[in-house]
C-alpha cells in the first residue's frame, strides 16, 4: 500500500528520540524521504554528536526507507540555512517542515536566569523561526517561478503555551509565541501554496517523564495502550504533513494517546463601548460586568 507521503520530502528537527523519532520513523514509513535533525545533546544542552540522529537514520535505511542525517543548530541563522539546503541537495526538493526541537529549563518565575531564559527561548521560539523561514523562501521562489507548491509547516507548541504551566515560564511563554507564529505562517504563506498549523503533544519524552513522572508513566499491563507513547502523536504529524491536509491552515491541535482536538484560542470576548473616554474611577464596575459575561480561563498547569 502506498503512504499518504509517498515521494514527499521532510525536514523533523529534535528527531533523534522521543516525539521526533516517532515523527521521523512515521513518515518514512508512509513513503517519505526524511532529513532527521537533531544536534544531539543531553536534556540540559551539553555534549553533542551526530550518533543519535544517524541512528534513526540507519532504522530508516533498514527497512528500505531513505533518509540523511543533520546536526545542524537550528537556532543558528546559518544552520537553520544549511538544514534546508542539505533537504535540497539530498533528495532535490523540500516538501514539509516539522519544526519539534526543543529544551527545558524548569524554574519558578522569580528564580529563572537570564541565560536558562535565553536557551530556550532560542532553541524553541528562534529554532521554529529559523528553519521555517529558510524553507519559506525556496517555497515562494518556486511559486514565483510558476512551479506547483503543495507545502507544509508543522510547528510544536505545547498545552504550557496555550494554558501555562507552574514552573515553566520560559518554556510556555515560547510555546506560545509559536502558536501565534503558526497563525502568523499561515495568513502569510497560503499564497505561496504553504499551510502552516501546530500541535500541543501530551507523551513521554525526556521533558517530561521527569516532572510528569507519575502521569507518563507506562502502564503496569504491558498489553494495555500506552496513552503517553511518543508514537501516539505522529499520525496526526504525518497527516498534516500530507497532500489530503491542503484545506487546513492556521490550526493548533492538541493530541494526547488516541484524543487529538482543535484547541479554540484567543477569541473576541464581551466588549463595553462608552464612544468616550473612561475615568479611571468608572472602570471597576465595567471589568466586573465583562467578567461576568466571559468564559472562565482555562486554569494553568500546576496551579492550585
Amino acid at each position: 500500500m502506498t503512504g499518504i507521503c509517498e515521494g514527499r520530502v521532510v525536514i523533523v528537527t529534535g528527531a533523534a528520540r522521543g516525539i521526533g523519532r516517532a515523527h521521523a520513523l512515521e513518515f518514512a514509513r508512509q513513503g517519505a524521504k526524511v532529513v532527521v535533525n537533531d544536534v544531539g545533546v543531553e536534556l540540559d544542552g551539553t555534549g553533542g554528536s551526530r550518533a543519535a540522529a544517524q541512528q534513526v537514520v540507519d532504522e530508516i535505511t533498514a527497512v528500505g526507507g531513505e533518509a540523511v542525517a543533520s546536526t545542524d543548530d537550528v537556532a543558528d541563522w546559518e544552520g537553520a540555512r544549511s538544514l534546508v539546503r542539505t533537504a535540497l541537495d539530498a533528495f532535490g526538493r523540500l516538501d514539509v517542515v516539522v519544526n519539534n526541537a526543543g529544551i527545558v529549563r524548569d524554574r519558578m518565575f522569580v528564580n529563572c536566569g537570564e541565560d536558562e531564559w535565553d536557551a530556550v527561548i532560542r532553541v524553541h521560539l528562534k529554532g521554529h523561526f529559523a528553519v521555517a523561514r529558510f524553507a519559506a523562501e525556496h517555497w515562494r521562489a518556486l511559486a514565483k517561478a510558476g512551479e506547483p507548491v503543495d507545502a507544509r509547516i508543522v510547528n510544536t507548541s505545547s498545552g504550557a503555551g496555550l494554558m501555562g504551566s507552574v514552573g515553566q515560564a520560559a518554556y510556555s511563554a515560547a510555546k506560545a509565541g509559536i502558536a501565534t507564529l503558526t497563525l502568523v505562517q499561515a495568513a502569510e504563506l497560503g499564497r505561496y501554496g504553504v499551510t502552516a498549523n501546530a500541535i500541543a503533544p501530551s507523551a513521554r519524552t525526556r521533558m517530561t517523564e521527569t516532572v510528569f513522572s507519575e502521569k507518563m508513566a507506562p502502564p503496569a499491563d504491558p498489553d494495555a495502550f500506552d496513552a503517553m507513547a511518543p508514537e501516539n502523536v505522529a499520525p496526526l504529524v504525518v497527516w498534516l504533513g500530507s497532500p489530503q491536509s491542503a484545506h487546513v491552515t492556521g490550526r493548533v491541535f492538541e493530541v494526547e494517546g488516541g484524543k487529538v482536538s482543535v484547541a479554540d484560542g484567543w477569541q473576541h470576548g464581551p466588549a463595553i463601548d462608552k464612544g468616550a473616554r473612561w475615568d479611571p474611577a468608572e472602570l471597576g464596575p465595567v471589568v466586573d460586568e465583562l467578567l461576568a459575561k466571559a468564559p472562565t480561563p482555562a486554569p494553568v498547569y500546576g496551579a492550585s
